[in-house]
């Protein structure tokens, strides 16, 4: 079965459980702190992921770094999926399990990389370009700065793109000049 079919059951069992104990916001929270983590974290990914490392240690490690920091049912969950040997797909769950509650709340989430820091106005702006584009409500916006863009903006939108960078501009030219 596919990775993300796996990590979909899961996430959607979790988010039935945490809806029936109220505890949404709380799992929620928890999914965005483990996922924050295994991200900043690239010797925690590669050890969920590697097959050679025993699930007990797997299983200890997890429970140093998590046990007191997120909720008892989310470290039960976990404990769950590494008994079923899936600690690999733990970071596709917990994505899951975002995009899952962000569906259910109407939140749309989008990411802009620009040169330089936005100002409340283009941040504004951006947060309306998306309103717009996706008819959602509530409009999350992460910031990345990238120097190498020269000017403008790329703005991310699952899994649309649109590229109205300066440096996008000129690879175009380039390569309508070498055609």
């Amino acid at each position: 079965m596919a990775v993300a079919t796996v990590a979909y059951r899961y996430a959607k069992s979790l988010l039935d459980l945490a809806r029936e104990k109220d505890l949404v916001a709380d799992i929620h929270r928890d999914m965005l702190f483990f996922k924050k983590t295994v991200d900043d974290s690239r010797p925690l990914a590669l050890m969920l992921k590697n097959p050679i490392i025993r699930v007990s240690k797997k299983d200890t490690v997890l429970r140093t770094i998590f046990k007191d920091k997120l909720n008892p049912m989310t470290m039960s969950f976990i404990d769950i999926v590494v008994r079923k040997n899936r600690e690999g797909i733990l970071e596709n769950i917990a994505d899951e399990f975002i995009r899952l509650y962000d569906g259910m709340k109407g939140i749309e989430r989008a990411t802009v990389i620009t040169t330089t820091p936005l100002t409340d106005e283009l941040r504004t702006k951006f947060k309306e370009m998306v309103a717009k584009t996706t008819g959602g409500q509530l409009i999350e916006l992460t910031e990345k700065i990238n120097p190498k863009l020269i000017g403008g903006y790329v703005l991310q939108l699952g899994d649309r793109q649109v590229d109205a960078s300066v440096r996008s501009q000129l690879n175009d030219l380039k390569l309508s000049f070498l055609n």
